[in-house]
């Protein structure tokens, strides 16, 4: 298998992963809480987030690398690839000792998609946040807690870019006519790479 492309400053980025021979990566609802906690600690420093989604056996994330402006020292691309990896290393360690299991928790390596359209960044979005009732976690993504779904509609802060995700549908009710009229099996499936 070829190495992965490292990820570039100021591009868009389509991040997931699975569990290693797709079993659960949260195995209680703690678990989801905590998956945040570290990558606000690992990948914040290094990228910005625009959506994100946390299933039982696989995550979503729409990021965008910062580049040059946004850090005091120069910023390599092999080495923010890797501050992905330490973050997912660091969550898989602790799911291990707290489970008993051993072994890699996560198919290696993680995906990464380069968001190049804007067509593309538009219908991310709206999978990433369908992606439970798509694998039949939930009848309505809706009801799904743990993507950033409902961070857009709250009036309280978030981390999420959530304004400019806003501006980019024309506001909140734009954001929720798409993704009320958008099908994952229609305009998403040609721009989205199967992710299992």
């Amino acid at each position: 298998m070829p190495k992965p492309q490292p990820l570039l400053p100021g591009l868009y980025y389509h991040i997931f992963a699975r569990g290693n021979n797709r079993e659960n990566i949260f195995i209680e609802e703690r678990n989801y809480p905590y998956f945040m906690k570290l990558y606000h600690s690992h990948i914040e420093p290094v990228a910005e987030t625009f959506a994100f989604c946390l299933m039982r056996n696989h995550f979503h994330l729409l990021v965008r690398i910062k580049d040059e402006h946004s850090h005091k020292k120069p910023v390599d691309g092999e080495n923010i690839s890797q501050k992905f990896g330490n973050f997912l290393n660091a969550y898989a360690k602790a799911i291990n000792k707290a489970y008993g299991r051993m072994g890699s928790l996560f198919q290696h390596p993680f995906g990464r998609i380069p968001v190049n359209s804007d067509a593309y960044f538009t219908c991310l979005v709206a999978y990433i946040h369908l992606n439970p009732q798509k694998h039949g976690f939930v009848p309505d993504f809706r009801k799904w807690p743990y993507s950033s779904y409902y961070d857009f509609l709250k009036a309280k802060p978030t981390r999420l870019m959530k304004n400019e995700v806003l501006e980019w549908f024309g506001g909140t009710a734009g954001f929720e006519e798409f993704h009320r009229n958008t099908e994952i099996d229609g305009s998403i499936k040609n721009l989205i790479e199967e992710d299992g």
